[in-house]
């Protein structure tokens, strides 16, 4: 017997979420459970709502000032969630 067109388990994986179109939903949640990796529990603390729309990551943040120190870093915020889930997902990040 012979085997033929043999891939990895991983690849298939991710073939069939790309096809089924469930590899978007499940990135996009592993950005908001990096959140509180990237940032820390201190910083969770002060974080309200989390979510995704059109590639930009909403983030309710209940005190003002940190609100604005982490508007000054968005862009370092960004690429260290990209960066930690190992893609692209999200292009920018909206605090209210």
């Amino acid at each position: 017997m012979r085997r033929r067109n043999t891939e990895a388990l991983s690849d298939v994986i991710q073939q069939f979420l790309k096809q089924s179109k469930l590899d978007k939903p499940l990135y996009e949640k592993r950005i908001i459970d990096a959140w509180s990796k990237v940032l820390g529990k201190s910083i969770m603390s002060y974080t309200g709502e989390l979510s995704i729309k059109n590639k930009k990551l909403y983030v309710t943040i209940t005190s003002s000032v940190l609100r604005h120190d982490l508007f000054i870093s968005r862009e370092q915020i960004l690429h260290s969630l990209n960066k930690h889930v190992g893609r692209n997902v999200i292009n920018e990040i909206v605090f209210k």
